[in-house]
């Protein structure tokens, strides 16, 4: 499977040349996937994250040369530091065509009765996952309302659309983020900026395989449900990433594109 998917982005190779992308939380995890498959695909990647995101950088730089990809530790839900990570990316490459708001508070998470979420976590979860989409695109879109053209990628979840128990403060943030790119794709299109929801399925990628809510017991309903009958890994997002954000979509904006193997319907 791996192979095959990395036959894809291999084809893919130039889509993006010429542009320049951010993710937000692009150092672990599915972001980190995200970060080297648009880097692959030919664009100039920031990775911006609260973690240290050298490492993978490192890996981009060796595979896609030093020029393409530079890291940040920023904080997505501090508004000061939101600003310093736009205006150290455009020092660095000079434009912002692409920005993946992948950033959010999933792993750590454990499933907990709404009687019982503590008030401050669910601020929290609020500030990372949808009050951090809001200030990276309310400082990256002036940038690309001045230059008429960009892509907003926003990350939700299929958990938006199943309404899952015991995870309140999650499944609320990815509902949110799913109307919220339906809202800005009205404001934005008059700029030609595209902004759509990707919307993963259960990913079994490194952070999430650590996580005890991805137990076997827990996988199998989950492959059950779906139309394609195997668990799904990071990989499979990446077509539809590069999709977003190539020319390829140019028509596209206001969408929720759900890559779960069928799970969903949107």
């Amino acid at each position: 499977m791996v192979g095959t998917h990395g036959m894809r982005v291999g084809r893919a190779m130039s889509r993006l040349d010429g542009r320049v992308a951010i993710v937000t939380g692009g150092a672990a995890g599915i972001g980190r996937h995200y970060s080297k498959a648009l880097a692959e695909a030919g664009a100039r990647v920031m990775i911006a994250d609260i973690l240290n995101g050298e490492g993978v950088a490192g890996e981009i730089a060796s595979a896609c040369g030093a020029s393409s990809v530079a890291a940040a530790t920023f904080d997505v839900s501090d508004e000061a530091s939101v600003k310093s990570l736009v205006a150290t990316t455009l020092d660095r490459f000079g434009q912002i065509d692409i920005l993946v708001n992948n950033a959010a508070l999933y792993a750590k998470l454990t499933p907990v009765n709404v009687t019982d979420i503590d008030a401050d976590l669910w601020d929290k979860v609020m500030a990372v996952n949808v009050r951090g989409a809001f200030l990276m695109v309310k400082h990256v879109a002036p940038h690309m309302q001045a230059r008429r053209k960009g892509k907003i990628i926003n990350i939700a979840s299929g958990t938006a659309y199943k309404g899952i128990p015991r995870m309140l403060h999650y499944v609320t943030s990815k509902g949110a983020i799913v109307s919220f790119t339906r809202a800005l794709s009205r404001e934005l299109g008059a700029f030609d900026i595209a902004v759509n929801t990707l919307a993963p399925g259960l990913i079994l990628s490194d952070t999430g395989i650590e996580n005890t809510q991805h137990h076997d017991e827990e996988r199998a309903p989950v492959r059950n449900s779906r139309a394609f009958k195997r668990d799904a890994y990071p990989e499979d997002l990446l077509g539809a990433l590069i999709f977003l954000a190539s020319s390829d979509s140019d028509f596209i904006t206001g969408q929720t594109i759900a890559v779960d193997g069928g799970s969903i319907n949107t």
